[in-house]
């Protein structure tokens, strides 16, 4: 009886993260071309394809490490990379928070060990997975197996034909990645409240880029966006009660 369970547990889990793995399929193809365009953009900065793709398997961020890319500098300064990776994936800890709190199924260990992992299209698919059905450690890991795989295939293939590659932008490679989060962000449209938080968000990244030097528009374009939601939910509320 024991081991007819396990079976049945083993399948299901199975069949979770055949699950996880097919509704990542889209977005693997999608990431490929943003991975090569890294790889190319780290060649020219003098990193091998090892060393590419063990940024790619340590840092696991597209943003934090096209970033780092753009103020690489021999030697590297190390603090100014840092802090501006951190800027860029300072959205992480909102992400990690709203994804938190879909993980009932996850153990302590299996829910830290996941936020590892997130990226914004895993994060995308978790948050849609979690409000059609139940959110499990198999299914998310279905997600990440094949996603991280190809991150890091597609960097040390981008920096290995960085001399043929050529320039990515006269490719248009370059819009792979702003093409990715239009498709996640049309995910969560939710009608005019969500244009007023895009609009929001993207208008003071763009002025915050245009005056303040570095990376500073992230956490604008961030923190913008997060006031807009507030003042949309507190609108809401308010309406709600009236």
């Amino acid at each position: 009886m024991k081991s007819k369970v396990f079976d049945v547990n083993e399948n299901a889990r199975l069949l979770d993260f055949l699950g996880g793995m097919r509704a990542i399929a889209p977005l693997i193809a999608a990431v490929i071309p943003i991975g090569l365009v890294f790889g190319a953009v780290a060649a020219t900065k003098g990193l091998t394809p090892a060393e590419a793709g063990l940024m790619s398997a340590l840092v696991f961020a597209g943003g934090s490490q096209f970033v780092a890319m753009d103020i690489w500098t021999h030697p590297a300064s190390w603090t100014g990379v840092g802090f501006a990776a951190l800027l860029v994936n300072i959205r992480h800890v909102l992400m990690s928070a709203s994804l938190g709190t879909r993980m009932q199924a996850f153990g302590p260990g299996s829910r830290y060990l996941s936020m590892l992992f997130l990226a914004d299209e895993i994060w995308a698919m978790a948050e849609f997975r979690a409000k059609a059905a139940r959110l499990t450690p198999a299914w998310f890991a279905g997600l990440v197996a094949p996603f991280y795989l190809a991150w890091i295939v597609s960097g040390v293939a981008g920096a290995a034909l960085g001399a043929f590659l050529g320039d990515p932008v006269v490719l248009g490679l370059d819009f792979a990645f702003p093409a990715v989060f239009i498709v996640l962000v049309m995910g969560f449209w939710k009608g005019p409240e969500t244009g007023a938080v895009l609009f929001a968000s993207g208008a003071a990244a763009v002025l915050t880029q245009h005056f303040v030097p570095g990376v500073w528009y992230i956490a604008a374009g961030a923190l913008a966006g997060l006031l807009a939601a507030v003042a949309a939910g507190s609108r809401r509320s308010v309406e709600a009660a009236s």
